[in-house]
């Protein structure tokens, strides 16, 4: 455990991640908080994170920076998916070690294990098969960042510890329709295709200013915006979502994920995170999650209801959809003292209901 005024660095502390993070250690009373936007520092730029570290000297580091996407965007951008994310976490892990920051928290994806590992996943299934090849350049780049973690520790004696968080959700979410995770882009393709509907053209005007799809805004003419809503499967009595709804995830809430986090990060070292009397110690990450899955057709279904939405949902499989299963095996983060609270229901009510007060 830190004193209070341990001075802490969150990487990416705007982010749905970092800002969940921030607020769980605020509320336990951690206020000597660092954080700086991607404006007034690119974590991409060696120099300027060496710059930074030498001024600031913070004590302990959360990364939670990253470049983030869902399936499409993964699949459109794989060079920047891998380039971008390596060189983040070369910058701020080599920073870290070098200014003998006495803790990292470093944070990953469940994204890191093969398409068709062995479920419930448990740490040990990390490189035994073929990735996903829809996210292998992102899955990789975290591959590495824990490695490197690892490595740091194993070598060096340093306490950095890694997490694999599943697929999140919660406040400060993005719901761009082409970039963001399946659930907060599900939220808003359905509230989108109710507003349609109901011919509710002034809560869909300012959705559309408070998030432009591409170039269109909310002074658009309805012509133009039921054309580039369209090209999103979103008409006026149905909605078509991508993918064959089959494939089966697990969610966890972002609030739990940032106490999960920080649990570990006030309570576990690396010497708790693999069996002592190893010989090779490997698979030191920790699984974040719920052990808890669901369809992705049933996910919209349940977001159906909680929208109220009378239209159709079609499926279109000509659109991946990714690997097939990813459940958590998350009994090492039960052994070591935490587990989730807010269920999937519970938490898509709390989002919905906050996306509707943010327009």
């Amino acid at each position: 455990m830190f004193e209070k005024n341990t001075k802490i660095y969150i990487a990416g502390h705007k982010g749905l991640v970092g800002s969940a993070i921030w607020q769980n250690l605020w509320q336990r009373g951690f206020h000597n908080l660092i954080g700086k936007t991607h404006k007034e520092l690119d974590l991409m730029d060696r120099a300027k994170v060496r710059e930074f570290f030498d001024k600031e000297k913070p004590e302990v580091v959360v990364l939670a920076a990253a470049f983030v996407g869902g399936i499409m965007a993964n699949s459109l951008y794989r060079a920047d998916f891998i380039y971008n994310n390596l060189q983040i976490q070369q910058n701020v892990i080599g920073e870290c070690f070098s200014h003998r920051v006495k803790k990292l928290l470093f944070l990953g994806s469940t994204c890191i294990y093969p398409r068709m590992a062995t479920q419930p996943i448990k740490e040990e299934e990390l490189l035994t098969s073929p990735l996903e090849y829809t996210n292998e350049p992102y899955a990789i780049a975290k591959i590495a960042g824990l490695k490197m973690c690892e490595s740091f520790a194993l070598q060096y004696g340093c306490n950095y510890i890694a997490v694999m968080p599943t697929n999140l959700y919660g406040y400060n979410d993005n719901f761009h329709l082409e970039n963001s995770h399946v659930l907060p882009a599900m939220i808003r393709k359905i509230f989108l295709a109710k507003c349609l509907m109901e011919d509710n053209w002034e809560v869909l005007r300012k959705d559309l200013n408070k998030r432009k799809v591409e170039n269109i805004s909310g002074e658009s003419t309805k012509e133009e915006i039921s054309e580039i809503l369209k090209k999103y499967g979103i008409e006026k009595n149905n909605l078509k979502l991508w993918g064959s709804g089959k494939v089966l995830r697990e969610f966890l809430w972002s609030e739990d994920m940032a106490d999960a986090s920080v649990h570990i990060l006030l309570n576990v070292d690396f010497k708790d995170t693999y069996p002592q009397g190893e010989k090779q110690i490997r698979n030191c990450h920790i699984n974040i999650g719920t052990g808890k899955e669901t369809t992705i057709k049933d996910l919209s279904e349940m977001i159906k209801k909680e929208l109220s939405y009378k239209g159709e949902i079609l499926w279109d499989a000509s659109y991946p959809d990714g690997t097939p299963r990813k459940l958590t095996d998350v009994s090492k983060l039960h052994s070591l003292g935490w587990r989730h609270r807010v269920e999937l229901l519970e938490g898509i009510h709390l989002l919905t209901q906050w996306y509707k007060d943010n327009l």
